[in-house]
């Protein structure tokens, strides 16, 4: 069962949840539909399930799905980074986006981490 976060707290782990879902969705589609590796898409389409039971265990407020997202979004950051700066084009500008979206989910985790031991 989730403990009651304190309200700053809880802000960010709601900004939080909404970042990793957003990445979910962008993983989901950036192998499916907009920057497929392969045309018509490709298994690597499958990196976005941890991020989905993620979502779920993350919505519901659970401390270990927050400590497993704190350790699989700087793994999706690198490969994300990784791959627009080596790749062209559109496939560049959805791994950056990608980026972008675990950078802020995972700052967003940090700091609700951060808020709630403040608020303790």
């Amino acid at each position: 069962m989730a403990r009651e976060l304190p309200a700053d707290a809880a802000r960010w782990h709601r900004a939080a949840v909404a970042a990793v879902f957003a990445l979910t969705l962008t993983e989901l589609l950036w192998e499916t539909l907009l920057a497929p590796l392969r045309p018509g898409g490709s298994w690597l389409a499958l990196k976005a399930l941890p991020l989905a039971i993620l979502c779920v265990a993350l919505a519901r407020g659970s401390l270990e799905a927050r400590k497993a997202a704190s350790l699989i979004l700087p793994i999706c950051f690198g490969e994300a980074v990784l791959r627009a700066v080596s790749e062209g084009g559109r496939h560049s500008l959805v791994a950056a986006m990608a980026a972008a979206l675990a950078l802020a989910a995972f700052t967003a985790l940090l700091l609700s981490f951060r808020r709630a031991r403040e608020g303790n």
